[in-house]
């Protein structure tokens, strides 16, 4: 049956079927990463963010069409998570902006074009230096197209088939717009992203209400879902539903999974009943007491985390703070160290959320507040925080890698001015080159660099400069790359994986090449990354 406009209760379906779609292929969206770097994230990142807004959506009791807009728009916008995912909640906030001109509670043909329209500039003006190719240009051109073609379309199926077919043609075009991808092989995983939860939009158009994969698949004992699950509630209930005949399954199993993991229901007559590790189990009460008054529930919590409970303090305002992004055990408490006062642990495979740098501001209480993000797919999330608070005078530093971040605590003084600070953590990232050590997780070539699944690869200033079966040649390719005469200090931190032999021989391996250079090592404790220099 088509659709010839959109009511509110549609628009759910359709935001909600396209951040399911997304999900159950956002390993293959996270694939088309150009790097083939075991934490390409790209379609983790745009599921997660989709997935913050859609929370918002299902707590949302309005009817309003603009109202579930715009707190879908809020919360993709605090969920964030790296470059691509900011794009995307910019394109949502751009939907609500085009929304709040519309009189009616419905969106026409027109009104959806305009959302789309509106949705394309808004993620244009979040970026400062567009580049062609990437999922902006996935958003813009589908919505030049189908602009064009506005007045052939009588329903909102027409409308939509169009822009996803236009969307799908211009990924596959992205090859020809960025030699980098072409090399590599692969479309723009941004756009790639985008084209999939324009699908599951479509299918929810069509009425092909989808369901995250093997969400109902699971048998494990609850035991098991409790040592297995990265969640922290077991959450268990009964509901008996007041409108058991009009009840769909589906759309509760779709609702909990964006939730959680492990998910159960099941309906005999009037009765439901739900299980799903979760950490909102509030929200999940929330969703299911809209179907019928409970029978029973339990929440268990099935891990024990201290540092989820702070001391409530009523401190006064400090005058400096940083926030930094860290991961691994011995880096996150080297910059510690350091002078930074609140770490938000992440960057290279869980990048942070608006919401997380948000919280953090607001914890570390200060007037001033400087974000060293330490990773280039955090910098927008940063900045976008940064925008949302109100109180705190904050700072993104350029750090785009854990070097960068570490070499400009040289220059922090928390008695300079936040200008002063900034402009001399800033010169002291332009000063530090950065080296890293990691493996492949698929076969391609990269500038000339031959690349096998599984090989050891050297990063030199964000280029795979080598690729080996070895990981002492690689390692020893890559201080080669990055070490010379003038080079006066550095610093390695070392892996979770390195081998106590292969830390001892690393300052050896350093001081052939230059004999004066003073080494420190540092055992990090990172995953994924073998070897993380920088160089002074």
């Amino acid at each position: 049956m088509s659709v010839v406009q959109i009511d509110n209760a549609l628009f759910r379906r359709m935001v909600i079927n396209g951040a399911i779609n997304l999900k159950n292929h956002h390993a293959e969206v996270d694939g088309f990463n150009v790097f083939p770097v075991p934490d390409g994230d790209t379609g983790t990142n745009m599921s997660m963010t989709v997935t913050s807004g859609i929370r918002e959506i299902e707590n949302c009791e309005s009817s309003s069409i603009i109202d579930n807009a715009k707190v879908l728009s809020r919360g993709a916008l605090m969920g964030a998570r790296g470059n691509s995912g900011v794009i995307l909640s910019q394109f949502f906030r751009g939907i609500y902006v085009g929304l709040k001109e519309i009189q009616h509670n419905y969106l026409t043909i027109e009104d959806f074009m305009n959302c789309l329209q509106s949705g394309c500039k808004v993620a244009y003006k979040a970026v400062m230096e567009p580049v062609e190719g990437t999922v902006l240009t996935v958003v813009r051109v589908s919505a030049e197209e189908t602009q064009k073609h506005l007045n052939e379309f009588k329903t909102i199926d027409d409308i939509l088939d169009f822009y996803y077919n236009a969307a799908m043609d211009t990924l596959s075009k992205t090859p020809d717009m960025l030699p980098v991808l072409k090399e590599a092989g692969v479309v723009d995983s941004g756009g790639a992203g985008f084209c999939r939860f324009v699908e599951g939009m479509l299918l929810a158009v069509k009425g092909q209400i989808l369901e995250v994969e093997d969400a109902t698949k699971k048998k494990d004992k609850q035991e098991d879902k409790k040592k297995e699950s990265k969640y922290f509630y077991v959450t268990d209930l009964m509901v008996e539903l007041k409108k058991p005949d009009s009840f769909e399954i589906k759309e509760i199993i779709a609702a909990l999974s964006l939730l959680g993991e492990n998910v159960k229901a099941e309906k005999k007559e009037n009765i439901l009943s739900v299980s799903v590790n979760t950490d909102r189990p509030g929200r999940v009460i929330e969703i299911c007491q809209k179907q019928g008054e409970f029978i029973s529930f339990k929440i268990e919590n099935t891990k024990v985390d201290s540092s989820k409970i702070e001391e409530v303090k009523d401190a006064p305002k400090k005058e400096f703070a940083v926030i930094s992004v860290c991961f691994g055990e011995g880096i996150v408490n080297t910059f510690k160290e350091l002078g930074v006062d609140y770490v938000i642990e992440g960057g290279q495979t869980m990048n942070p959320s608006t919401e997380s740098f948000v919280e953090a501001i607001k914890k570390v209480n200060a007037s001033n507040v400087i974000i060293i993000p330490n990773n280039g797919n955090v910098v927008m999330a940063a900045k976008q925080a940064a925008s949302l608070v109100s109180g705190s005078n904050v700072e993104v530093l350029p750090a785009k890698t854990i070097s960068q971040g570490f070499a400009s605590l040289v220059n922090y003084n928390p008695e300079a001015s936040l200008k002063e600070n900034v402009a001399n953590m800033t010169e002291q990232i332009e000063h530090v080159k950065t080296g890293e050590l990691t493996y492949s997780v698929r076969d391609t070539e990269i500038k000339g660099v031959k690349i096998a699944s599984g090989d050891y690869m050297g990063i030199a200033e964000g280029e795979i400069v080598v690729s080996t079966k070895s990981k002492d040649d690689c390692l020893n390719s890559l201080i080669k790359s990055i070490v010379d005469d003038e080079s006066e200090l550095v610093t390695v931190f070392v892996g979770s994986d390195v081998t106590e032999d292969e830390k001892d021989a690393i300052e050896g391996k350093i001081l052939n090449i230059n004999s004066d250079i003073d080494v420190e090592i540092i055992d990090g404790k990172q995953d994924i990354y073998s070897y993380i220099i920088a160089v002074e």
